[in-house]
């Protein structure tokens, strides 16, 4: 089969540093190559790919350091590169949320829109009114409720490479860990509290954003004043087994509506445990009292740190293999994409 990926432009395929999408996109498209069918990966000149690359910018918007850019422009640059080419390819799979849909309106039907994010905004309803002929997909099923009218072909959990991070590392490091990145809706301070009432040292490794430099500064920064917490930084991908897998628990104590949480799938591949609030995605994530615990509140959350050692590292990562591999999501989508091409006329499915 012949396969266009088409990935954001803010950071490199796969990132640097911290990202999501980009990962995703990076991870799938070299399981596609894997399994065998021929890809060609729209994305910025840094990435680094066993698909074709097609590069559409110089270097990722956030990396670059001309301070005078403008992402809606290279984004339409990527677009019409893509519209040019569509002909090559039996299936576009988008990653850019719905910037494309009035590019393609007359090929909608060899498309596939991922929906990396959030769906719970103002007016994103009535564009997905406007264009329904777009299949789309969900990458949790909790992710779709804002928009249970909308075409969906399927939902397709994240993955990664099954060597990314091997297991073998024990948690001995004796820390609670807190990955990803410093806001509100992330909820460090939860974390925070929560070594220092159990007592557990506490390793924070986490990008702030500029937009919440302000919430690190007043709400968090005075926080890490305490001999049991350790703000760490922003880590990358050859950081994080190290990270990961020598943590006690990877703490997720998020405060919004996860539309899927990478973080804790990249901790499963450790065989590290996972506590994590019921937000989201979280109870489709995460195996109850087998992959981790799923929590109400900080009580439980604290509850839940003195039964850490009651799960099996191996069996974490045992249904890491099963379930959130690199080469499981891609095969997935291939159904998607096989699914699509033969015309079925039951390919949107509208959530329950």
């Amino acid at each position: 089969m012949k396969i266009a990926q088409i990935a954001p432009l803010y950071e490199a395929v796969p990132p640097r540093l911290y990202g999501g999408t980009e990962r995703i996109v990076a991870w799938l498209t070299d399981a596609l190559v894997d399994l065998g069918h021929e890809v060609t990966l729209f994305a910025t000149a840094d990435a680094r790919t066993r698909a074709t690359l097609v590069p559409v910018r110089d270097q990722a918007i956030r990396l670059d350091p001309e301070p005078l850019k403008s992402d809606l422009a290279a984004h339409l640059a990527m677009l019409h590169e893509v519209r040019r080419r569509a002909a090559e390819f039996d299936v576009l799979h988008f990653h850019v949320d719905l910037i494309h849909f009035p590019f393609f309106e007359d090929l909608a039907g060899r498309t596939v829109t991922t929906l990396h994010g959030r769906l719970d905004l103002k007016d994103l309803p009535a564009a997905y009114w406007r264009w329904p002929q777009f299949p789309l997909v969900s990458i949790s099923n909790h992710q779709r409720r804002p928009l249970r009218f909308a075409s969906w072909l399927g939902t397709v959990q994240h993955g990664l490479p099954a060597q990314l991070h091997a297991h073998g590392l024990s948690g001995g490091g004796g820390y609670l860990a807190f990955l990803g990145r410093i806001s509100p809706e992330k909820r460090p301070d939860r974390a925070i509290a929560l070594a220092k009432r159990t007592g557990m040292p506490l390793k924070i490794a986490a990008k702030v954003d500029y937009a919440d430099r302000h919430y690190f500064r007043d709400e968090i920064e005075p926080l890490l004043d305490d001999p049991l917490v350790e703000y760490i930084g922003e880590i990358d991908d050859a950081d994080k087994a190290a990270f990961l897998g020598n943590a006690a628990a990877l703490l997720f104590p998020i405060d919004w509506p996860e539309p899927f949480g990478l973080v804790m799938i990249e901790a499963m591949a450790c065989g590290t445990p996972v506590i994590a609030w019921r937000c989201g995605s979280v109870p489709e994530v995460i195996d109850e009292g087998v992959t981790g615990f799923v929590v109400e509140d900080e009580d439980a959350a604290a509850a839940a740190i003195a039964r850490i050692g009651e799960l099996d590292r191996a069996r974490i990562r045992h249904v890491f293999e099963r379930r959130f591999s690199a080469e499981v999501m891609a095969r997935h989508y291939v159904e998607l994409y096989e699914q699509l091409l033969r015309g079925d006329d039951q390919y949107l499915r509208r959530s329950a």
